[in-house]
């Protein structure tokens, strides 16, 4: 069973164009990713997901400097690009995971494929019940069940969210949703990459960390924000999917 990681980016993100090549502690954003996806036992191959657009050559080129595959598709079909990605390279399983999360804990990514492949269930997340701080989101399924939803839906919305038509069909799709322990439990912190506010607060956190501990986990950088509030504030106004 092939196990792949894929990551959605593109450049022209509306909010903050060219945001996952940003940079923290000399490296850019999307590569904090990718060592972190490389940290986690049980991925065996990474597929940067990203787009025919030309402004997203430069993503191509960067897939190549940090040796990961690389798959361009539709930009506005977002889940008919995830399903190309994982069938380029012989996927059997897809840990999908999106290209504004720089800081996503392997050990919560390595436990959610670890609970996905000792139950039989369709899909597991821990995005779908809010309790980890956002940044943190990870999905595992098999690609069968993604091309069955794909071919169940023409709705534009179930193909921009790769997941929403499966996670609306509990009746066709079985789904184990995991949720936080206590100690990581701040669904309303904003640990993505939307906005300049956000790019502040991470290059922060990153660069905290990177000189003695550059994978430091979800609780390493949850304690730090409750000791440091004034942190905290500053992407607190950004609305977050933990808010309602």
């Amino acid at each position: 069973m092939k196990i792949v990681a894929t990551i959605e980016a593109r450049m022209t993100s509306t909010r903050l164009p060219g945001k996952v090549l940003l940079e923290a502690a000399g490296k850019p954003m999307l590569e904090h990713l990718v060592n972190r996806l490389r940290a986690v036992p049980s991925i065996n191959e990474i597929v940067l997901a990203t787009t025919t657009n030309p402004d997203d050559d430069v993503l191509a080129a960067f897939a190549a400097r940090v040796g990961i595959n690389c798959f361009r598709g539709s930009e506005e079909d977002v889940m008919g690009r995830v399903i190309g990605a994982a069938q380029s390279v012989g996927a059997d399983v897809v840990v999908e995971i999106t290209g504004d999360c720089p800081i996503i804990d392997p050990q919560i990514i390595e436990q959610t494929i670890r609970v996905y492949c000792s139950n039989g269930a369709d899909y597991v997340s821990n995005a779908h019940i809010r309790s980890y701080p956002d940044g943190m989101d990870t999905q595992v399924f098999r690609l069968k069940t993604l091309q069955q939803s794909a071919a169940l839906t023409n709705e534009p919305l179930d193909h921009e969210h790769v997941t929403l038509h499966i996670r609306n069909h509990p009746e066709l799709f079985s789904a184990l949703h995991l949720v936080s322990p206590p100690e990581t439990h701040w669904p309303e912190l904003g640990l993505t990459l939307d906005t300049l506010e956000d790019y502040e607060l991470l290059k922060r956190i990153i660069e905290h960390f990177e000189p003695t501990d550059p994978l430091f986990g979800c609780r390493d950088a949850v304690d730090l924000l409750r000791a440091r509030p004034h942190w905290v504030a500053i992407n607190m106004h950004v609305g977050r999917k933990g808010d309602s």
